[in-house]
């Protein structure tokens, strides 16, 4: 039955079971399904994906500035891509960017942009552990969670004959949207989806899946620091010691046989400290902190909103915070790494890698 149909049929129904209903009542009846039915859900197709994906790096950028450092960067858009390719979704533009904070946080926003910060290089050991930080992100995007809350949240509609292509308002409060759902962290099933084909996107390219496991004991023994309170990346998602079972399960299950953890050529190019959660630098709350940028505030999400269990655990629960002082680890942690001073430049710094040089640099890591 086509939508017109449906109309026609509801009205007639209507009809049938209220017989004395006014003609005013009959007409806001009409008005509403008529306005319904000028309604769809968020399509895009990958360019806009990638358009609303580039709005929404621009806020995290703004919040946290970017690491200016050309050989850091190449490394993990190395490690990233090598691990798009094997992903659903090798042939978009995919963007690995290393935020300047010393939180432990990653973002993956819409159309391709992984971002991790310099705080959670620091914590990491090896190239596998990084693997599966950026096999959790791009398993986001491949699986376009971020497209799929909007859609599910229904936040945000279109009219039957819009695009996204060339409406700048409906692209910003698409953008508002779908940077308050990476703020907030994606629902559990999102995130023990993205756990269970992540690791296994690193176990293909020749990693061991074991890395992201040892990522989120790191973060458990982490936020000890934090009197209980979970802090930084993951602090909102389902339990840790929960994921860490799953994924442990499944190793073992699907044989899941990578060994490559390729640590000393992480510690030879990743040269960060690591700042304990208690010495990271913050920004006052209602300042423009260190970044200055211009993020839009997210805004207050509803309580049957998008946000599923990542909403409920949210410190604070639906309190708006300076745009200064949200970001994931504000709405995923608490203390101080939720208020992580950021810096100054959000530029982005150009990396270009080859096909050739990926083979190249899997081959010299003992990767498949």
């Amino acid at each position: 039955m086509n939508r017109r149909a449906l109309v026609t049929f509801t009205l007639g129904a209507a009809l049938a079971v209220a017989p004395a209903a006014s003609a005013e009542q009959l007409g806001k009846l009409g008005g509403a399904l008529k306005r319904a039915n000028q309604l769809r859900d968020i399509q895009m197709n990958d360019a806009e994906e990638a358009q609303l994906g580039a709005e929404v790096s621009q806020r995290i950028r703004a919040r946290y500035g970017v690491v200016q450092n050309q050989a850091v960067h190449r490394y993990v858009t190395l490690v990233g891509t090598a691990l798009a390719q094997v992903s659903s979704r090798p042939g978009i533009a995919w963007k690995f960017i290393v935020l300047d904070t010393d939180a432990v946080n990653a973002f993956a926003a819409p159309g391709g942009f992984v971002h991790i910060t310099k705080g959670a290089l620091a914590n990491l050991k090896t190239e596998s552990e990084l693997a599966g930080v950026l096999g959790h992100e791009i398993i986001h995007v491949s699986e376009k969670h971020t497209i799929r809350a909007i859609q599910k949240g229904k936040a945000v509609q279109m009219g039957a004959d819009e695009t996204v292509a060339g409406n700048s308002a409906l692209l910003g409060k698409l953008a508002d949207k779908a940077y308050e759902i990476v703020d907030s962290g994606f629902g559990r099933g999102d995130e023990l989806e993205s756990d269970e084909k992540g690791i296994v996107l690193a176990n293909t390219v020749g990693y061991a899946p074991t890395g992201m496991n040892g990522f989120l004991n790191m973060l458990m023994e982490r936020n000890k620091a934090t009197d209980g309170a979970r802090s930084g990346l993951f602090a909102s998602h389902p339990e840790t010691k929960e994921r860490v079972d799953k994924m442990t399960k499944q190793i073992a299950s699907a044989k899941l046989g990578s060994t490559a953890t390729v640590g000393e050529r992480y510690a030879a190019t990743i040269t960060f400290k690591p700042v304990p959660v208690t010495e990271i630098a913050t920004v006052e709350a209602g300042s423009s902190g260190a970044a200055g940028g211009t993020a839009k505030p997210a805004e207050e999400p509803k309580k049957k909103g998008i946000g599923g269990l990542a909403a409920s655990l949210r410190p604070g629960g639906g309190e708006k915070k300076s745009a200064q002082v949200t970001g994931s680890g504000a709405a995923r942690g608490a203390g101080k790494e939720s208020a992580a001073k950021g810096g100054s430049n959000p530029a982005v710094v150009a990396v270009s890698v080859s096909a050739a040089d990926v083979a190249a640099f899997k081959k010299a890591g003992g990767l498949k």
